[in-house]
């Protein structure tokens, strides 16, 4: 997926000769946890809120640029990796180079989870089965084959959990063949945690996404 009309440039870049107070006015107006500050349409970094609030309004960024935080997503990157990114910086903006490392924009981060919204693992009718295993002893491949086996579809898949090497695995599947999945699941000696065939977890999933937007967007 080309990521690339996502890209937004509604709030331009700061500089290091910009305000504290300036950066202080657009952080009250937004509802951004990060704004980026750029030399030269050359990235530098972010600035956060919780930080600019911090100083006095007369100083410069150049005067606090020690607290500049050097984060971005290169234009070619996924979906997921921009939402690793948000997770990882907490930040609800990613800025966005290109591949000469030029500023183009950034992501917000409410773009990239309606993305999320709109895979098949959200918005396809099916089942979720979650799944537990050793470290060592899961396998992506079996775990398709007792699926399509069967006569069901893998829609999605992702680990959710690795804890003491236990390895938690979330399913999603078309509802053919449910129980039978599940039974097959226990003979390979998978763990069931939990089995939904109607769609009430994917409308939880749904509803913890809006949740966190209007989280981020506080």
């Amino acid at each position: 997926m080309n990521l690339h009309e996502y890209i937004i440039n509604d709030v331009k870049p700061l500089s290091l000769s910009s305000r504290v107070g300036e950066a202080q006015k657009i952080f009250n107006e937004l509802t951004y946890s990060h704004i980026p500050v750029c030399k030269d349409n050359q990235l530098i970094g972010c600035i956060t809120e919780t930080d600019i609030h911090c100083f006095d309004s007369s100083l410069t960024l150049e005067d606090i640029s020690y607290t500049i935080e050097l984060f971005f997503s290169k234009s070619k990157a996924g979906w997921l990796e921009v939402l690793e990114s948000c997770g990882r910086q907490a930040s609800n903006i990613i800025p966005v180079l290109d591949d000469q490392d030029k500023y183009l924009g950034y992501y917000e981060l409410t773009d990239i989870i309606s993305i999320f919204n709109e895979t098949p693992f959200v918005g396809e009718p099916g089942g979720i089965i979650i799944v537990a295993k050793g470290i060592s002893d899961y396998s992506f491949s079996e775990i398709s084959q007792i699926i399509e086996s069967n006569d069901a579809k893998l829609l999605g898949a992702f680990i959710s959990t690795i804890e003491n090497d236990i390895v938690q695995i979330t399913l999603k599947i078309n509802n053919t063949s449910f129980n039978e999945i599940i039974q097959t699941l226990r003979r390979y000696n998978y763990n069931i945690i939990s089995a939904h065939e109607e769609d009430n977890y994917l409308e939880s999933l749904k509803d913890r996404s809006n949740y966190l937007n209007k989280y981020l967007n506080i």
